[in-house]
C-alpha cells in the first residue's frame, strides 16, 4: 500500500466516525427532554426497557452514545441502576443495525443523501434542520466506508497482511485483536463496517471474522468506562456491567460454538453474501448474549455491587 492508500483509509475512517457522531448528536439533541421522559415512562418493566434500548440505539446508531447517556442519567439520579442495565442490554442489540444497513448496500445512495442533507441543514430550521443533519450524517458515514473499501484493495497482495490474518485462527488472539482495535477507534459499528469491507474483498474468512466480532463488543465498553470515571458509583457499575455482559457473551459463544456448528449454521443463511453473514452473526450474537445474561442477571448485579459497594452516604 502507498501513502495515498493509507491517507484514504484514515480519511474514510474519519468520515465514518464523524458521520456517526453527527447522527448521534443530532438525534439526541433533537429528542432533548423527551428522551428523558420516554426512558422513564417506558423502562418500568424488563422487556419494555430492552425494547426501548434497542429502538433508541437503532436511531442514534451507537451503543457507546447510549451508555454515555445512561451514565449521565445515573449520575443525575434520574434513573435506577436496574433500569439502566435493562436499557443497556437492548442497546447492544440495537447497535447491530449498522451492519445490516451496510449489508443492504444503502451506501449506493450516500452522495445523494449527503447532498440533500446538507441543503436541508443549511436552509431550514426545526424538524427539517434535524432531518437534514441525519441525512447528511448517513451520507458521510457510507461515503467514508466506500473510501475505506477503495483504500484497502491493495491488501489483497500484501504478504504481511495475509500472514497476520493467519494468526486469527486462534479464537483468543482474534478476540484480543478485535477488542484492541475497537478500543482505539471507540466504535464497534465502524469496526463491523471495516470487517464487512475486508470480507467483501475476500481478505478475511467468515470464521476468522467471528472471533473479531466478539472482541469488537468488548472493545466498545471503553467509552462507558471513560464516561464513568468522574461519575457516581452507579455510573461505574453500569460501565462494569456492560463489560461483564460482553465477557459472559463471548465465553458462552465460544463454548457453544465448540459443541455445535453454530458458525456454519449462520453462514448457511446467506452463503453467497459475506456482508450479510457478518451482519447476521453480529445480530445473532448480541441477541443470544442478551438472553444468556437475562438468566444470570441477578448474579451479575450482585457481582458489580460487591466490586463497587454502597457507602453509608448514597
Amino acid at each position: 500500500m502507498t501513502i495515498s492508500h493509507y491517507l484514504g483509509l484514515l480519511g474514510g475512517l474519519a468520515l465514518f466516525l464523524f458521520g456517526m457522531e453527527l447522527l448521534s448528536e443530532g438525534l439526541t439533541e433533537g429528542l432533548g427532554e423527551r428522551l428523558e421522559i420516554f426512558l422513564l415512562k417506558l423502562t418500568n418493566h424488563k422487556w419494555k426497557a430492552i425494547g426501548v434500548g434497542t429502538l433508541l440505539t437503532c436511531l442514534i446508531q451507537s451503543s457507546s452514545a447510549m451508555s454515555v447517556i445512561l451514565i449521565g442519567f445515573l449520575n443525575a439520579h434520574i434513573m435506577s441502576l436496574k433500569r439502566a442495565i435493562w436499557v443497556m442490554m437492548g442497546a447492544n442489540i440495537g447497535t447491530t443495525i449498522t451492519g445490516q444497513m451496510i449489508a443492504l448496500d444503502i451506501g449506493m445512495f450516500a452522495p445523494l443523501l449527503a447532498f440533500v442533507g446538507v441543503c436541508l441543514y443549511l436552509i431550514s430550521h426545526g424538524i427539517k434542520h434535524l432531518c437534514g443533519q441525519v441525512m447528511m450524517a448517513l451520507g458521510l458515514l457510507f461515503m467514508g466506508l466506500e473510501m475505506m473499501a477503495q483504500s484497502m484493495l491493495p491488501l489483497q497482495h500484501s504478504s504481511t497482511f495475509v500472514n497476520a490474518l493467519m494468526h486469527i485462527q486462534n479464537p483468543i488472539w482474534g478476540v484480543c485483536i478485535g477488542m484492541l482495535f475497537t478500543a482505539l477507534i471507540q466504535s464497534s459499528s465502524a469496526s463491523i463496517g471495516i470487517l464487512q469491507i475486508l470480507a467483501s474483498k475476500q481478505l478475511i474468512s467468515f470464521h476468522q471474522a467471528v472471533y473479531l466480532i466478539l472482541g469488537f463488543d468488548l472493545g466498545t465498553c471503553i467509552t462507558g468506562f471513560l464516561a464513568s470515571l468522574k461519575g457516581s458509583r452507579n455510573g461505574k457499575r453500569l460501565a462494569l456491567f456492560h463489560f461483564l455482559f460482553n465477557v459472559v457473551g463471548a465465553i458462552s459463544f465460544l463454548i457453544i460454538s465448540q459443541m455445535i456448528p453454530l458458525v456454519d449454521w449462520i453462514a448457511g443463511w446467506t452463503p453467497l453474501s459475506p456482508l450479510h453473514q457478518i451482519a447476521n452473526m453480529h445480530t445473532f450474537y448480541n441477541m443470544m448474549t442478551t438472553f444468556i445474561v437475562l438468566l444470570c442477571e441477578p448474579y451479575l448485579i450482585q457481582t458489580i455491587q460487591w466490586i463497587y459497594p454502597y457507602h453509608h452516604k448514597k
